[in-house]
């Protein structure tokens, strides 16, 4: 008993007591500090009032209501009547429907690819250190700032099969002649090539990432023996793989709405079928435009845009996972 008292002052001697840790006391908050972000919170969203407004007014409030209007029968002069999932059933079975998504699958698979790589042959050559380079970079974008209906209205003049330029100056040069927009096997071609004479802002985006790559990269290309497709391949393509990605993603969501360009070639009338010959040109953009302002079935035109808008973010989706595989960063 009298051992015990002893043990424990020797342990004491021997081990040194640390005090108890005391927890970190919180940075307090003042009211007047309280008040100042609650202040600063009001002004920032009243100065952002008229963009929360609008965006609330033009686009979710629209987005909403078409998402209702696909399940309903609407005609926009009366009241919407619930159906269900009958117009997505009949939008499966609508041949239509299924013609204008393989034009609109064909104009996206060929034209983002052959549009992409003719807009970085454009830049690659802009780049060159020759003389005039603003003159002709200026040239290359003109088209861009040119208004769509302008465009396109200009080609649908030039494309003309009777006495248009381009069937002309291939009979001077002893080609053959298409139809163009007269024929169903060259109508998606012509809105090809539209789109291809208007590749000038893209060329502009990738004439930027060119001068970004860094000059020492090809300097050590060069000691190591590699050739121009050696440089492309191991230096410029990983270089601006990023531009790249930002201009496939947007070229697809862009090919897979398009409405301007086969609205314009095959118009024949406000209420007409605008598709073209033999439906050569209709697209889902032409197809919901045809039945919710021509046909007045805005019910079935939002199920069909609904079905756009989810497939456009599974490909984009797609897009971007894949892209961890060939897009490389500066880390």
């Amino acid at each position: 008993m009298g051992d015990a008292p002893r043990s424990a002052a020797g342990g004491s001697s021997r081990q040194r007591l640390e005090p108890p840790a005391v927890p970190a006391a919180r940075p307090t908050t003042r009211p007047g500090q309280r008040r100042a972000r609650r202040r600063r919170l009001r002004l920032g969203l009243a100065f952002a009032s008229p963009w929360i407004l609008g965006f609330g007014v033009f686009i979710v409030a629209p987005i909403a209501l078409s998402a209702y209007y696909s399940f309903t029968d609407f005609n926009i002069f009366q009241q919407p009547a619930w159906v269900g999932t009958d117009n997505f059933t009949t939008m499966f079975r609508d041949d239509r429907f299924w013609h204008a998504a393989y034009n609109t699958v064909y104009l996206t698979v060929v034209g983002v690819p052959l549009s992409l790589f003719l807009a970085l042959v454009i830049a690659m050559v802009l780049n060159l250190p020759i003389r005039g380079q603003p003159v002709y970079r200026a040239i290359v974008y003109l088209p861009s700032i040119v208004p769509m209906v302008v465009a396109v209205y200009v080609w649908r003049w030039l494309l003309n099969a009777q006495y248009g330029y381009v069937n002309d100056v291939l009979r001077r040069v002893g080609l053959p002649q298409p139809l163009w927009l007269d024929d169903p096997a060259w109508t998606k071609p012509a809105i090809l090539v539209i789109g291809f004479w208007m590749v000038g802002g893209t060329s502009i985006i990738y004439l930027a990432a060119l001068k970004n790559v860094p000059k020492e990269l090809y300097e050590a290309a060069t000691i190591d023996g590699a050739g121009f497709f050696a440089k492309f391949r191991h230096v410029t393509w990983p270089t601006i793989s990023p531009i790249t990605l930002f201009q496939v993603v947007m070229g697809v969501i862009g090919s897979l709405q398009i409405f301007a360009q086969p609205y314009l070639l095959a118009q024949k009338g406000f209420n007409s079928a605008v598709g073209g010959p033999a439906d050569s040109m209709l697209t889902l953009g032409t197809y919901i435009f045809q039945n919710a302002f021509a046909q007045f079935r805005m019910g079935y035109a939002s199920a069909i845009a609904w079905v756009l808008f989810l497939v456009t973010m599974a490909i984009a989706a797609v897009i971007l996972v894949s892209s961890r595989r060939w897009v490389h960063y500066d880390d």
